[in-house]
């Protein structure tokens, strides 16, 4: 992974005036039960997988992000809180769906399943799940769900550009201290140890771009369904395809 990056994504310029979604009185008060609730939920999935299971490692990783974005709405970190708000409640149900359908027997999206297929696989290292469940979240989820939010708020996507950029700060500032508590000692591995070669080959940074630019590319097109449904279909199996090869399972 990379170190920990500020506000702002690279190649795109801070766009604080005046390009926050506006939503209506209450909104912000709304977006904090919402946000709320997406952390009782997390938490009651805490409580009821094993620790050792992929899912909870995922999960516990959320949590801590989602607890670290809540704590900062309503503090000034974001221009629009409401929004932001909005945003983390619509990411967050798309993970919860997945929880939901793999539960029920179902197939959930093909970016989740080498999570929930190999969740109890005793040669993947904690940090693989980590970084699996952290894939298929950003890779995939994240796009779908700021159109989610740009429909609900009757808003562009550029509206909640310096936001997006800003949760993600939160996300990156976290990014070592998550690593060090999943990542095995010594403190420094053999940089032939496969693990390190493994979480070196992915990048948070790079798939939070990339789910910028999916976003924007599937708004640009939501009014053909056909590509629409292609577009979504192939970054689903594509992030998929990048989650199956994070939890290779590794010699102990």
């Amino acid at each position: 992974m990379t170190t920990i990056q500020q506000y702002g994504g690279p190649g795109r310029p801070d766009t604080t005036e005046g390009s926050a979604a506006r939503p209506p009185d209450g909104a912000e008060a709304a977006a904090t039960r919402g946000v709320a609730e997406v952390l009782a939920r997390m938490r009651a999935l805490a409580a009821a997988l094993p620790a050792e299971d992929g899912v909870a490692v995922f999960n516990g990783v959320y949590l801590t992000v989602t607890e670290a974005v809540a704590g900062r709405i309503g503090h000034g970190t974001f221009q629009d809180p409401a929004a932001a708000g909005e945003l983390d409640v619509r990411f967050a149900r798309r993970y919860f769906d997945a929880v939901d359908a793999a539960a029920a027997g179902l197939r959930p999206p093909a970016c989740w399943r080498p999570l929930f297929q190999l969740r109890r696989h005793p040669g993947v290292h904690p940090l693989q799940f980590a970084l699996a469940g952290i894939n298929a979240h950003i890779g995939h989820d994240l796009a779908l769900a700021v159109l989610d939010t740009c429909r609900a708020l009757e808003c562009e996507p550029a509206a909640l550009e310096t936001d997006f950029d800003r949760v993600g700060g939160v996300l990156t500032s976290l990014e070592e201290r998550i690593r060090e508590r999943l990542m095995p000692g010594p403190d420094v591995l053999d940089v032939a140890d496969p693990l390190t070669h493994l979480i070196g080959s992915w990048s948070l940074d790079k798939a939070r771009d990339g789910a910028w630019v999916a976003a924007r590319a599937l708004w640009s097109v939501r009014r053909l369904p056909d590509v629409t449904e292609e577009f979504t279909e192939r970054l689903d199996a594509g992030v998929g395809l990048v989650g199956r090869m994070l939890l290779t399972p590794l010699p102990g």
